[in-house]
């Protein structure tokens, strides 16, 4: 937007006349504008067609606006008074200055282990700030939201702080000076802390799973939560297997499999998977891990919350009381909105919250646009409303458009296939978003006031998403998924300023945006409006809904409907030319994909497959629910996979290891094609292709086809195609061979691996089929002839249905099964059968009943069941029923008459049974008589029917038993007639003498009415008639006797009454009496009338009405004259009564046309009144006024139409002020009439124009300022426009616009803007206007001298040479044309070539980075870095004598006269200040090179951390500003030292490499020659400050292999042996260095490590041998190790373990349990000693032989010892070279125990004396037990007894 309302710049888009675009858009903001198309009426027919068309200039921008052209009008449907909807509250302020919804108690026990394990302390209870607690989360995302501290404190933004943690509270500097001590306090450290943490995780997600390796984690602690760590010091957490199977699962899966990978959170203890989480971890995170649960408080979540329910009318109340709170009743730019909203979007104005009726689905509100289902409003037209009703613009049609991908969705998805209605206010907002599946989207504007739109494209999407995650990076670690909830906001000025292009629109009524897919946007509503929106997806979608559906799958999100099968349907379906490019893009990526993964699952070993149920309607997307992937939430469309262990759950094809934990050949995929019907559909759509991009189809995938799939096996490897063809030729055996069950199961079985594949499995395809419909028919026919011989035996189970059999023998039998031949023997049988039924069906009257029953028991004896034995069962049992019914019709007996449908249906079917029975005849001569009855009764029925004739017709059939209804109907007509006669009887007798005449009236109506409803004519009619009139006269003359009544309307009833012979009746004499005196009233009235008498005659005559009891035709006339006169008078009553010496105000002045009126209003009354004379005098003074008024105006008007193109005199002048005092006076009598004359403002309006053309002509006499010139201006654009021409105000306006112009150019600053020839010309006009303004005219000339001088400088400094153009010439000529020079090319080009010099030397400075920010900075830190590098080269001279020059390393300046210090080894001096020691710790100084070379270990940072503290510049970025410089204007000083610079740092360059090649081809053994050469080049360097990246990389090398070496060579001289892990440690380093394999170092290493490495193999052998090899050879192989020059220590340990005896019986240690003496530590076998549970204290029978039998009594069982107390850890035996007698007398050690499990525990057994004699005569050893941890030969029985402690 810009400032106001900007003017749109429009530029031609499409063809034809009506078509075009335009960049249109508002913005305070500086957001460039969208385009805006403009569809001709062609165009506009094919909505999907014209966005095709535009597409390729719209998409770069992300959206478009469409206006439609003018015939679109659509009506809106909805029904504004009855429509109701519900609305979201949503709160502006809080879009994006809202702090993260934190947990503060999950923060505060992160923030407490924080300050104990890195701080030693703990965290403090309450910090109080500002009398309140501080909540140091707020306070820490406060700062992470602004940069973290040091931007915090850099940019001053701790006021920003304080209003994100207390919004709306007021801001000291006190406050925010305590905020920052408070952070500096308490969480700058955990900040850095948070930081480091941080890039560990980023660094660790960059590597990826392969980086992430699955090493067995090693327990550190027994919990119920155990915190693992793996051996890359990786924390992993895992709990107890029994605890982990009842209650530790993934909260996402629903799984308690994987443990190794399950996350647990470090406050709730739950459980996820890392790849179940959204999005997904590639591995561990480092530190503590909280859930998303912990990390986010529910109460400051935030979301749009549901509002009330809404009217559209009350709604709108609100939205104006929005709109008045803000901008009061004032119109206001668009801009001013839309600044103010991103201020309240900014948090710095305050809370705002408003409505907003967003996502209203219209198949449950109602759409606004017309729809056939919708009723239809009477305002509409019908053509109108069914055009529009089909309309492809119609949002409810746009996604089942014929070219529309979306065409076959079966669901009616909201949003997506049914447009959501949106019903805005001022501010309510649609957040930044881009569509679900990356769909287009359309959103038209219904009505109201305007919508605005941001978008960004959607090339654009990484940049806007990383932009949005650094601006907001709290909210997104709080929220992952944030952009996918629809609720944040971010100003566009910030993502513009971050380089990210955002674009934007304005939407107002009648107008469609589309949006692109994958491109952001988001907007807000400028007032009360409604607009609808759907999704629709045309074919070039097709690569954007892949990259969608990617997206759900990565952020585990639950799709709106699945894209495999959408490609599915759509490639099915008929297509568009355009659509197969894309969709066969999309199909080959799905085909590859599916192909890939199935053929990965067959690698690792899932075999068993089978396809998915088809689907009931595969034509169409949705119309069944497929499986979800519990992992990703997918829909399973293609394929899955399960396992039945888990039976409900499901994965897809890439989480296939994350279902369970089972072996893979016991999981199952599930397909729903195969990849032959995958490619048969990408080659179906290929054929509507090209030639040529099918043909590179079919290449692609003939290429795939190619590699064979293959995998290992035990011994060796297999292809698919192998096991293909072995199956194949196996199975045509087994079809061969007599039917067998099993093989035929196995052999189908075992196909499911093949059935998925491609074209090549088209054999293994056909077989199978062939297997399963064998298999199907075999088992068929087994089952039948099981059924037939189960029912021939019990007969309690179904038959066996013919048609089966049929079914099964149609077609020849397909493999070997004997028992089909039995089952044809059964089918014959059944055939013949049913010959025989459908012989006795055809011909049933040559049969009898008892013929029919046995044939039916016949057929029901039958095994297997035919369908024509129904037929006979139903026909044998309608013969019965029938026979049944025909008796009990023709029963004499029967009491109730029989109906005649049934007498027809009776004889219906005896013609369709064919039956031959005497029932039959007896029937027949019925049917007969009631035809006849029937016939006679249809006559009568016809004509005029008399009673006497009916009376004699029901006598003749009195006594037929058959119910006729027309019979039945004349019997019902005859008693209505008797019934009526005797009503008319009873109502006539004593009619007259009645009083209730208003009852006899509808007495006899009744009658009048029933009598003409008989249909049996009766002679009593007309008689009812005659009394029925008579009757109603006397009601009306007993209304006219209480009533007023016409005169007219007594004269007619009394003439009726004559007329009906009553007039003599007493009620009709009483009125014939009133009416005579009524006549008398009606002459004096008219009398009154026609002599316009007083208005007292008339009031007189009103009063005498009410005495006569009638009405009288005058009386309506004489009311009406009165009440005329008496408002006339009431009217007339202001202009009568005024008095003129107060005159009122302007708004209460009388109308002059009220008055003529009333005064014509006068003449015309029937009434005489004296104010009509006094009337007409105020309208004669009226009149006279006017007519004075014209003539001033018409003065007035020649005054302004004289030319004055001669100039103006001073008579001239004074005509006009005598004008104006003539107005004046005019204008004050007008006003004291008190009248509203039509001339006062146009009196008033000339007056003012007559003053404006006085101050005018006063100016160049005293030259007013711009402000002046400009008001009045401003006030003749507000003239009326009749005055406006006039050539007295048109000249004078010419006059003040050339002043105006004139003015402006003469007080501005600058002339930058204007071109001389602008002001030349204005010279020019002054002489053409008709005021002279002197002094202006002399100001402007001076203006154009100056510029002309500048110019002239300008020229003389273009003719100089290169060398001769300084700098400062070029800034003294940009400063003098700023102020002097109007615009010009060479203003401009002065400009341009400063601001190039200016980029140049700033790009420099951001290279050099000069100390200070001084002026000649730059200058000077290129001088100092000039010679630098002239040091350094002469270093590189004095490379063979071996010295440096006399400079400090650190600061490259020279050492003379400043304190020194010497290294002690290489002799270089250095700068005591720049060492930073103090001379106590200078005695034995070495500096950082010869630390290295020394040590010979590169630190991890490369050489750049031996460069003496400081950055070292890139050459080749200085060669590139140094290319910059040739193209500057002017040569600078800092151009020459830059190219004196670049030049000795590449001669340094091309010595480095000398060096650095020289040492990496070096291999011999004497490693000081290259010493000296690095060391010399690395000070070199070091002083330089200058390298290039390459040089330094190659660099970096060599000192990486001399270190190696010189570490190398450490080895082979250390007076000690290294070990053998140490040796082949170093060579995994050197070969990740490249070392040439005829290097002296690698050579030697390798000849040690091959020594090692063999014998240590013999060792490993030896020690697991189980005591195999006898002792002495050990002892042998130990001494052989030890006399290796390298030193083998665990495999000499291992060996030494071996040689320990232990126990009476002698053996090395095996699994056997074991105890240890408490007195002389000896371990004995369980088993040797004869125990079976270990006692508290155990005394071996060589200590203390007569105490065994106490000890095993008082021993306690296991149980006893493992639950009763504390467990105390088993010890185990010292090795053999530990045996030595001890001094002392050993501690005593509890349960010294190891015990294997399957130890009985009640088992117990005595010593024989045979035992006790081995103990006395055994040796006695005395030795320390030691504890398990120090006997790694003893893990795997430990680990077996704690499982079994557990």
């Amino acid at each position: 937007m810009g400032r106001g309302r900007t003017r749109k710049v429009e530029k031609v888009v499409s063809g034809g006349s009506g078509g075009g675009g335009e960049l249109s858009g508002c913005g305070s903001l500086n957001v460039p504008s969208g385009p805006v198309f403009y569809p001709s009426e062609e165009e506009f027919k094919d909505p999907l067609e014209y966005i095709y068309k535009i597409r390729p200039e719209a998409e770069p921008y992300g959206i478009c606006k469409i206006v439609p052209p003018k015939s679109w009008d659509p009506p809106f449907a909805l029904d504004m008074e009855k429509f109701t909807f519900p609305t979201k509250s949503q709160a502006i302020h809080q879009l994006q200055a809202r702090s993260a919804p934190c947990d503060s108690k999950t923060f505060r026990l992160e923030y407490g282990r924080f300050l104990e394990e890195h701080c030693g302390k703990k965290a403090k209870k309450r910090i109080v700030f500002e009398g309140d607690e501080l909540d140091l989360c707020k306070l820490f995302n406060g700062v992470k939201r602004f940069g973290g501290y040091d931007r915090v404190a850099k940019g001053k933004k701790w006021g920003e702080v304080y209003r994100f943690i207390r919004p709306g509270q007021k801001i000291s500097e006190c406050s925010k000076h305590v905020l920052s001590l408070l952070y500096l306090e308490h969480l700058l450290d955990y900040e850095e802390y948070y930081c480091q943490l941080n890039k560990e995780k980023r660094k660790g997600c960059k590597r990826g799973t392969s980086g992430w390796k699955r090493c067995e984690p090693v327990v550190e602690a027994t919990s119920v939560k155990r915190r693992r760590s793996n051996k890359e010091g990786e924390r992993v957490d895992v709990i107890k297997a029994e605890e982990a199977e009842l209650d530790q699962i993934c909260e996402q899966c629903r799984s308690g499999l994987h443990g190794d990978v399950m996350l647990l959170c470090d406050r709730c203890n739950k459980g996820w998977h890392i790849y179940c989480l959204s999005p997904p971890l590639k591995r561990i995170p480092p530190g503590n891990w909280y859930c998303q649960e912990c990390l986010n408080s529910e109460k400051d979540c935030f979301g749009f919350v549901p509002g009330k329910q809404f009217s559209l009318e009350a709604f709108k109340r609100v939205a104006d009381r929005v709109k008045k709170k803000w901008f009061g009743s004032t119109d206001t730019s668009w801009a001013q909105l839309e600044k103010k909203f991103w201020e309240i979007v900014e948090g710095s104005v305050g809370e705002v919250e408003v409505m907003y009726g967003n996502d209203l689905d219209t198949s449950i509100y109602g759409s606004g646009f017309p729809r056939q289902a919708d009723t239809k409003p009477q305002s509409v037209d019908g053509d109108v409303w069914d055009e529009h009703c089909t309309s492809p613009w119609n949002l409810n049609n746009l996604p089942r458009l014929q070219d529309s991908i979306l065409r076959t969705v079966h669901q009616n998805i909201a949003g997506v296939m049914v447009p959501w209605l949106y019903i805005g206010m001022l501010f309510s907002s649609f957040c930044w978003h881009f569509e679900d599946h990356c769909f287009y989207s359309m959103n038209y504007h219904h009505w109201g006031e305007p919508k605005c739109w941001y978008s960004v494209p959607g090339k654009d999407i990484h940049a806007f998403e990383k932009v949005m995650r650094s601006t907001l990076p709290d909210l997104f670690e709080a929220q992952p998924d944030l952009l996918f909830q629809l609720v944040t906001m971010l100003n566009p000025s910030v993502l513009q300023d971050k380089g990210v292009p955002v674009y934007s629109i304005i939407q107002e009524p009648g107008n469609f945006v589309i949006t692109f897919p994958r491109s952001y946007h988001g907007g807000f509503n400028f007032g009360l409006n409604c607009a609808e929106a759907v999704n629709f997806a045309p074919a070039d979608w097709l690569p954007h809904g892949g990259f969608g559906a990617e997206l759900y799958r990565y952020y585990h999100r639950v799709p709106v409907l699945s894209h495999e099968e959408l490609l599915c349907v759509v490639a099915k379906s008929d297509l568009e030319s355009r659509a197969s490019t894309y969709l066969k893009k999309e199909l080959l990526r799905m085909y590859s994909n599916e192909k890939t993964w199935r053929e990965r699952l067959w690698k690792n070993g899932i075999i068993k497959s089978s396809p998915m149920t088809p689907r009931v309607k595969p034509e169409y997307v949705g119309t069944e629910e497929d499986p979800m992937c519990v992992i990703c939430q997918q829909l399973l469309y293609l394929s899955a996979v399960s396992c039945n262990c888990r039976p409900s759950a499901y994965v897809c094809l890439e989480h296939w290891e994350h279902l369970c934990e089972c072996k893979p050949n016991k999981r199952r995929l599930l397909y729903r094609h195969t990849l032959a019907e995958l490619s048969g559909l990408l080659f179906s759509v290929g054929k509507s292709d090209s030639i040529e991009v099918a043909g590179d189809s079919q290449k692609d995938m003939c290429t795939a086809k190619v590699v064979a799939l293959t995998k290992k096996v035990k011994g060796g490897h297999v292809t698919h195609a192998k096991l293909a063809e072995e199956w194949v030729l196996k199975s045509c055996k087994i079809l061969e061979h007599p039917y067998s069950k099993g093989a035929y199961d196995s052999a189908i079985k075992e196909a499911e691996q093949f059935i998925w594949a491609g074209s090549e499995m088209d054999l293994v395809r056909e077989i199978n089929n062939n297997l399963i419909q064998a298999h199907k028919w075999a088992e068929d026919v087994i089952e039948c002839i099981c059924k037939v011989k189960i029912w021939s035996s019990h007969r309690n189970c179904d038959k066996v249905q013919m048609d089966h059999v049929n079914e099964i023998l149609r077609h020849p039998a397909p493999c070997n099964e004997p028992s089909h031949l039995q089952l044809k023997e059964y089918q014959e049988e059944a055939n013949t059968l049913i010959q025989d039924i459908n012989s006795v069906l055809t011909s049933c009257s040559e049969y009898s009943i008892s013929d029919m029953e046995f044939l039916y028991k016949r057929a029901v004896n039958s095994p297997i069941h035919v369908k024509e034995c129904d037929i006979l069962n139903l026909k044998l049992s309608a013969m019965k029923a029938w026979l049944d019914t025909v008796t009990i019709c023709l029963s004499q007996e029967s009491t109730s008459p029989v109906g005649v449908d049934v007498l027809y249906k009776l004889e219906t079917e005896m013609l369709e049974l064919k039956l031959q029975l005497p029932e039959a005849d007896m029937l027949s001569g019925l049917v007969g008589q009631v035809k006849l009855c029937l016939s006679q009764c249809n006559e009568m029925l016809k004509g005029k029917i008399c009673l006497k004739d009916v009376k004699l017709f029901l006598s003749q059939w009195e006594n037929l038993n058959v119910k006729i209804p027309e019979l039945e109907l004349l019997k019902k007509f005859y008693n209505d007639a008797i019934s009526w006669i005797s009503r008319v009887d009873l109502v006539l007798t004593n009619a007259h003498e009645r009083a209730d005449q208003d009852n006899v009236v509808a007495e006899l109506t009744t009658l009048q009415r029933d009598g003409g409803l008989l249909q049996i004519q009766v002679d009593e009619l007309p008689l009812v008639e005659v009394e029925l009139k008579k009757a109603q006269c006397r009601v009306e003359a007993l209304k006219v006797l209480n009533s007023l009544m016409s005169m007219d309307f007594i004269n007619e009833l009394i003439s009726e009454a004559a007329m009906l012979q009553i007039d003599k009746e007493k009620l009709f004499t009483d009125i014939s009496e009133r009416h005579s005196v009524a006549m008398g009233w009606e002459d004096k009235a008219k009398h009154v009338l026609a002599s316009r008498a007083p208005l007292s005659d008339f009031e007189d005559m009103l009063r005498t009405f009410d005495h006569i009891g009638m009405i009288p035709p005058s009386l309506l006339d004489v009311k009406n004259a009165v009440s005329t006169a008496k408002a006339w008078l009431v009217k007339a009553k202001p202009f009568l009564f005024q008095d003129t010496s107060d005159v009122p105000p302007p708004d209460f002045f009388l109308q002059v046309d009220t008055l003529k009126d009333l005064v014509l209003e006068s003449e015309n009354l029937k009434v005489y009144m004296k104010e009509c004379s006094q009337l007409e005098e105020v309208l004669k003074k009226a009149i006279g006024w006017e007519h004075n008024a014209s003539s001033i105006l018409q003065n007035a008007e020649h005054l302004y139409n004289i030319d004055v193109v001669e100039g103006i005199s001073d008579c001239f002048i004074f005509k006009i002020e005598q004008k104006v005092l003539s107005m004046d006076s005019a204008l004050r009598d007008g006003i004291s009439l008190g009248l509203k004359f039509n001339l006062i403002p146009k009196l008033e309006d000339a007056c003012s124009i007559t003053r404006w053309c006085i101050k005018a002509l006063s100016f160049p006499i005293n030259i007013p300022t711009q402000k002046e010139v400009e008001m009045m201006l401003e006030a003749s654009a507000n003239f009326p426009v009749m005055y406006k021409s006039c050539p007295l105000v048109t000249a004078l306006s010419e006059c003040l616009s050339w002043l105006m112009k004139s003015l402006d150019i003469l007080d501005s600053d600058s002339h930058e803007q204007v071109e001389v020839s602008f002001v030349e010309e204005l010279l020019v006009q002054s002489k053409k206007i008709c005021i002279s303004f002197p002094s202006v005219i002399c100001r402007l000339g001076d203006a154009i001298q100056n510029h002309k001088l500048w110019l002239e400088q300008v020229h003389h400094f273009s003719r100089l040479s290169l060398e001769e153009r300084s700098w400062n010439m070029l800034t003294q000529l940009k400063e003098c044309g700023s102020s002097k020079a109007f615009s010009c090319v060479e203003l401009e080009m002065i400009c341009l070539e400063v601001g190039k010099v200016i980029k140049w030397k700033q790009q420099c400075a951001d290279i050099i980075k000069p100390p200070s920010a001084e002026e000649n900075a730059l200058h000077s830190a290129l001088i100092t870095l000039k010679d630098n590098v002239e040091k350094s080269v002469a270093i590189y001279g004095n490379m063979e004598h071996g010295k440096s020059r006399h400079l400090c390393l650190f600061c490259s300046i020279s050492i003379e006269g400043r304190e020194t210090l010497t290294c002690s080894i290489c002799k270089d001096s250095f700068h005591l200040q720049c060492t930073e020691i103090s001379w106590e710790d200078s005695v034995a100084f070495v500096c950082p090179l010869c630390n290295f070379f020394n040590n010979f270990r590169l630190p991890h940072k490369g050489s750049n951390s031996l460069r003496a503290g400081k950055k070292h510049l890139d050459l080749d970025k200085l060669s590139a500003r140094l290319s910059d410089a040739s193209d500057l204007y002017i040569r600078t000083e800092e151009q020459g030292i830059l190219h004196q610079i670049v030049e000795k740092a590449y001669a340094c360059s091309v010595s480095l490499s000398e060096v650095v090649n020289f040492a990496l081809a070096y291999v011999g053994k004497d490693l000081d020659v290259v010493n000296r050469k690095l060391c010399l080049a690395l000070k070199a360097i070091n002083i330089s400050g200058i390298c290039d990246a390459e040089g330094c990389q190659k660099f970096d090398l060599a000192l990486d292999r001399h270190s190696w070496k010189a570490r190398a060579d450490k080895i082979l001289g250390s007076p000690g042996k290294p070990t053998l892990r140490r040796v082949r440690h170093h060579l995994k380093e050197g070969l990740a260095l490249n070392i040439p394999p005829e290097d002296y170092f690698r050579q030697k290493l390798t000849a040690l490590r091959d020594m090692g490495l063999r014998w240590a193999y013999t060792a490993k052998k030896v020690s697991v041998d189980g005591g195999v090899l006898g002792l002495d050879r050990v002892f042998e192989l130990i001494s052989e190790g030890e006399c290796l020059p390298v030193d083998c220590v665990e495999e000499l340990q291992l060996l030494r373990d071996r040689s320990m005896l232990y126990c009476i019986c002698r053996r090395p240690y095996d699994e056997r349990a074991m105890i240890a003496c408490d007195k002389c530590d000896e371990w004995y076998h369980f088993d040797c000693v004869k125990i079976t549970s270990a006692p508290k204290t155990y005394i071996c029978i060589a200590c203390s032989p007569h105490s065994t039998e106490d000890m095993r009594a008082s021993a306690p069982t296991t149980q006893d010892r493992f639950t009763g107390g504390k467990f105390e850890e088993p010890q185990t035996p010292s090795r053999r070279s530990e045996l030595k007698m001890s001094s002392q007398k050993p501690k005593c050690i509890s349960k010294k125990i190891i015990k294997p499990m399957g130890i009985s525990n009640d088992f117990p057994k005595k010593l024989s004396s045979n035992d006790k004699l081995l103990w006395r005569n055994r040796k006695r050893f005395r030795r320390v037990a030691r504890k398990r941890s120090d006997l790694q030969s003893l893990s795997p029985l430990l680990y077996v007894q704690n499982k079994g402690l557990m």
